[in-house]
């Protein structure tokens, strides 16, 4: 699907394919699991290769930033499907090429969405150079990521909560419960590993587009150097956070590993008490059941109820020792 955008009257105005001039002033072309077509018509208006899905995929940093016929390629790692549980990385190509902007993507995340929906709005915000749409939709994205780490961290308070507030009389169903939050605490994890490895990306891209020479009217704008600023300062303050509550899940991974280990324990420790308080009873029952001709007890006529006091009785003192120590 390709879209493409033109600036009017302070806000964006969609142009179809075939009303498209070399002579048109277009702000944004939006390639969206484009066909070979859609992306020849882009390449043919601005003049450039557009890198194919494989070539966006890789991971040198080589071929994910760099330029080539008089346009910056930046190619980042976004994130989608934040809403969720299970966040997929996708890769998002920028392309700047005078005042022109491309993007190449095979996903669509979300804010791609809201950021052209806000800008064909009338009398929004001012956007007449591609720079400023990708700053735009950079912004976009890093806002986007900031709900998700906001949602994220109350979770993580949950599962805290969860971990050290509970209180549950059966030891089986607690340790049930823990081994359900350390699932939860992986897919926390794996969430946030994915949040840091796109704001990382972020950070990246746009360090790399700020150290270029100036390129047609982006160094002339200090509106663009001011938000290339606010967008660097969010994707770090971002990242440590991200990386603070990466931390803290290793911590509740650990301390519910921990509390499992207690629980088993625990578990043991039971199974071993029963054996020591049935220890005595088993000795009397083994001397009273030896088949020895002389036993002074087996002509006494209370012989048998005195065995089986005496076995309760040996049962219950241990029993009573272990409930004064606490041990049960």
């Amino acid at each position: 699907m390709l879209r493409i955008y033109k600036s009017q009257n302070n806000h964006f105005a969609l142009l179809d394919a075939a009303e498209l001039a070399e002579t048109t002033p277009v702000v944004w072309f939006d390639l969206f699991n484009p066909t070979q077509t859609e992306t020849r018509i882009v390449e043919q208006h601005l003049g450039i290769e557009i890198p194919t899905r494989d070539e966006m995929q890789e991971i040198e940093l080589s071929d994910r930033l760099y330029q080539e016929d008089g346009a910056e390629f930046m190619t980042m790692t976004a994130a989608t499907e934040l809403d969720g549980d299970n966040p997929v990385k996708v890769p998002v190509t920028f392309i700047l090429k005078g005042a022109t902007l491309v993007t190449v993507r095979h996903a669509d995340p979300k804010p791609f969405h809201l950021y052209a929906t806000r800008m064909q709005r009338p009398n929004g915000v001012s956007c007449e150079s591609g720079e400023l749409a990708m700053l735009g939709l950079l912004e976009a994205m890093i806002d986007r990521t900031a709900d998700a780490l906001e949602r994220i961290g109350n979770e993580v308070d949950g599962i805290s909560r969860e971990v050290f507030r509970k209180n549950t009389s059966s030891v089986t169903k607690k340790t049930r419960d823990l081994q359900s939050l350390i699932e939860q605490i992986g897919q926390k994890g794996d969430f946030l590993s994915v949040i840091r490895e796109s704001l990382v990306s972020v950070g990246r891209l746009v360090a790399y587009h700020t150290a270029l020479d100036g390129i047609g009217i982006r160094r002339a704008i200090k509106e663009s150097r001011q938000r290339v600023k606010l967008i660097q300062r969010d994707a770090a303050s971002l990242g440590d956070h991200a990386l603070f509550l990466s931390n803290k899940i290793n911590f509740l991974l650990d301390a519910t590993l921990g509390l499992i280990n207690l629980e088993q324990n625990q578990i043991i420790k039971i199974f071993s008490v029963a054996a020591v308080v049935f220890l005595p009873p088993t000795l009397v029952a083994s001397i009273y059941g030896m088949n020895f001709d002389v036993i002074p007890e087996l002509k006494f006529e209370f012989g048998y109820p005195m065995a089986l006091f005496m076995m309760v009785l040996s049962a219950y003192l241990p029993f009573l020792y272990f409930k004064r120590r606490g041990w049960l």
